[in-house]
């Protein structure tokens, strides 16, 4: 090896290196964005209604159809509502028709997904990044350009139309 192709070697490798280091630093930044909440059960029953308290911490599921916010089309943001986390933009939501507010995307670091064995075949479910609310159920039968849908239990969303928003 020459001179002149191990510089080009060593150069394209420390900027790989840079690289790597900066992608890797920016998803710790992103992680590190969100504090995580910890409070107790008993703060949990206190601070949201029976029914919030349900489907967030006990990973309960709202009648479908139940919620207004299956059918709010205005514009803004839908936010946790034990923790007031944003998670979706509205531009983001969709009508899959299944009764339960749903969406095509949700905002980059805002939830956390496990595998749910409750029923015979595994499903993805989500919660909020924050606080750890159960919010619902993630699907791959969405629209483009995701082919998801976030399948939200309306009483754990609270929304916030634009003009409202600080």
């Amino acid at each position: 090896m020459d001179r002149r192709s191990f510089i080009k070697l060593a150069a394209g490798g420390a900027g790989m290196l840079a690289l790597s280091r900066f992608l890797m630093a920016g998803q710790a930044v992103a992680a590190e964005r969100i504090v995580k909440l910890n409070k107790s059960d008993a703060e949990w029953k206190k601070l949201l209604t029976p029914e919030q308290y349900e489907v967030l911490r006990r990973e309960g599921t709202e009648r479908p159809y139940s919620s207004p916010l299956d059918r709010e089309k205005r514009s803004g943001l839908f936010l946790c509502v034990a923790c007031d986390l944003p998670l979706f933009p509205s531009r983001f939501k969709f009508d899959s028709g299944t009764g339960w507010p749903s969406f095509y995307d949700v905002l980059p670091g805002a939830v956390e997904t496990r595998t749910d064995h409750r029923l015979i075949l595994p499903r993805t479910e989500y919660h909020c990044a924050r606080c750890g609310g159960h919010h619902g159920h993630v699907f791959n039968d969405g629209p483009q350009p995701t082919g998801l849908r976030y399948c939200n239990n309306g009483v754990a969303l609270r929304f916030v139309p634009d003009k409202e928003q600080s």
